[in-house]
């Protein structure tokens, strides 16, 4: 059993940024590939990033390449999204999530989630 606690959203102005993070306890973290979705009002939940459990690979939307950042700590027990040049679209719940068995775009892969952190850009 893996659990996740996000942090770091809030309200910034268009063009801003936001370091999100997601603490893990319970399991191994180093062991867990791990994602970042969101959701915004009315839309399904989409993915946003990926890393696989070492770091070394990450993905990314085609929505967020060149602004947003995935990255982990396995010494800290934690995930981060570094989003940069942030957009009024860019508004929704974030979600990091964890699995063992791949890295994956596909929400339903992954077993263990977060609570959520929402992020509002406003224009």
């Amino acid at each position: 059993q893996v659990q996740l606690v996000e942090s770091g959203g809030g309200l910034v102005l268009a063009g801003g940024s936001l370091r999100l993070s997601c603490v893990a306890s319970g399991r191994t973290f180093s062991a867990y590939h791990m994602g970042w979705f969101r959701q915004a009002p009315g839309k399904e939940r989409e993915f946003v990033a990926a890393i696989n459990w070492s770091g070394g690979t990450t993905y990314y939307a085609d929505s967020v390449k060149g602004r947003f950042t995935i990255s982990k700590d396995n010494a800290k027990n934690t995930g981060y999204l570094q989003m940069n040049s942030l957009k009024p679209e860019d508004t929704a719940v974030y979600f990091c999530a964890a699995n063992r068995a791949t890295m994956s775009t596909n929400s339903a892969m992954y077993s263990y989630w977060g609570q959520g952190t929402q992020v509002t850009v406003s224009s």
